[in-house]
């Protein structure tokens, strides 16, 4: 034997680990790989490390918390599941594992599991909730369907579609309906539906088949898309007997894609029968309110004011004469009182005139340096200057001698006053 220091190059550990490591994981591409899961552990960080077995053997698996956070269902041990991976090589252990982009429950039995574990799960985060559901458009002038092009249920429904509501604009966006990427492309087109925003109403579905082939539906990702929807959804997915998430999310379901399309349009002919019985209807109604005013006009033109409308307007008439000579009365009368009162206040007037006295031979005089009035015999001094007035003219005078004596006497009054006094 050849002594160690010449024997050729040796690899180290690492070498050897990354050479396997290329050698799996270059030429083994993804698959999909069945089995019972065991050890199941979901670590702190969000990552799931278990194992896949099956009687005779058994991987170590692992599924990264990027992945695993839109599982619709919770993973545990004894379940069989379907996993989408690749072969990986874990360098610090040595050992190979299945990386895992999807996972699946395997068999009726497990999907329903699933169903029914999703179902409570967005029951509990109110995605059901009828609060959340959106009405449908009484009369939709486009309607978008998310379903296969090459389907029955399309052609079923646009048949439906044109005969019910010709007038309708029809936009398909073409999805995968099952399989590996359907449940995505469904909720893409959701999406895509409310960016392009002239739609007035959704459909989404397909017709019949296992809960394998309906399965899409019952994807997290489709009832989130549902649920984000601004346009109302109608999930139309299978037949009558069939029920999927989508259905319990979205905001009408229908029983068949068929009946979803007689659910979103009104039929042409009941619309137009609808509308013949409303004219008819108004029709009649306008007629009895015609004749009931009528009668009513018939009632009113017998009565006494219109058979008689001269009499009223006489009436009136001589009402309002009755009135304006009882005004015109009341006038004169309140007139001849005050031309009464005048005449009185004038006489007064007259007989308190200074004219008055001096026409009866009377005359005043007063002090021509204040033409102050002068009253009294002892008001006037010798030498003072003062005015008479007489009826007619005045003259200035000068008091010369002054004689006291009384106010009247019979000797020296005129004999006027003296005819007045007796």
């Amino acid at each position: 034997m050849e002594p160690f220091e010449t024997t050729p190059n040796a690899y180290s550990v690492i070498e050897l680990t990354r050479e396997i490591k290329e050698l799996l994981e270059t030429t083994m591409p993804p698959l999909w790989l069945r089995g019972e899961i065991s050890n199941f552990v979901r670590h702190s960080s969000g990552h799931m490390y278990f194992s896949m077995k099956d009687q005779d053997a058994q991987i170590a698996c692992v599924m990264w918390r990027n992945r695993n956070y839109q599982l619709f269902f919770t993973p545990r041990d004894g379940m069989e599941v379907l996993a989408y991976g690749s072969v990986r090589v874990y360098e610090k252990r040595g050992n190979y594992q299945f990386d895992i982009s999807r996972l699946l429950p395997a068999g009726v039995g497990q999907l329903q599991l699933a169903f029914e574990q999703l179902k409570k799960k967005l029951f509990e985060q109110g995605l059901f909730d009828e609060a959340h559901k959106q009405a449908l458009p009484a009369f939709p002038e486009n309607i978008g369907i998310v379903t296969s092009r090459t389907g029955a249920a399309i052609h079923d429904m646009i048949q439906i579609l044109h005969r019910r509501a010709p007038h309708v604009q029809i936009l398909l966006r073409p999805t995968l309906v099952q399989g590996q990427g359907a449940a995505e492309d469904i909720a893409a087109a959701i999406e895509e539906f409310n960016a392009f925003g002239d739609v007035d109403v959704l459909i989404i579905g397909r017709g019949g088949g296992s809960l394998e082939d309906l399965w899409a539906f019952n994807e997290e990702v489709v009832a989130r898309a549902i649920f984000a929807s601004k346009i109302p959804v109608v999930s139309a997915v299978g037949h009558e007997i069939d029920y999927t998430i989508s259905d319990f999310v979205a905001d009408l379901r229908a029983p068949t894609p068929s009946a979803a399309a007689e659910l979103v349009v009104h039929d042409r002919t009941e619309l137009k029968d609808d509308i013949l019985n409303i004219s008819n209807r108004c029709l009649l109604s306008m007629r009895k309110q015609i004749q009931w005013h009528q009668q009513r006009l018939a009632a009113l033109s017998g009565s006494y004011g219109l058979r008689r409308p001269a009499d009223f307007v006489l009436q009136w008439r001589q009402r309002i004469d009755e009135i304006q000579h009882t005004l015109s009365f009341a006038l004169q009368h309140t007139i001849q009182h005050h031309r009464v009162r005048l005449q009185q206040a004038n006489q007064r007037l007259q007989d308190l005139a200074p004219d008055a006295t001096l026409r009866r031979g009377y005359c005043m005089s007063w002090r021509a340096v204040d033409r102050q009035l002068v009253h009294r015999a002892d008001e006037v001094k010798p030498s003072d200057h003062f005015v008479v007035q007489f009826l007619e003219g005045r003259i200035q005078a000068v008091a010369q001698v002054i004689h006291s004596m009384s106010r009247w006497n019979d000797e020296t009054a005129p004999q006027e006053a003296v005819k007045d006094k007796n």
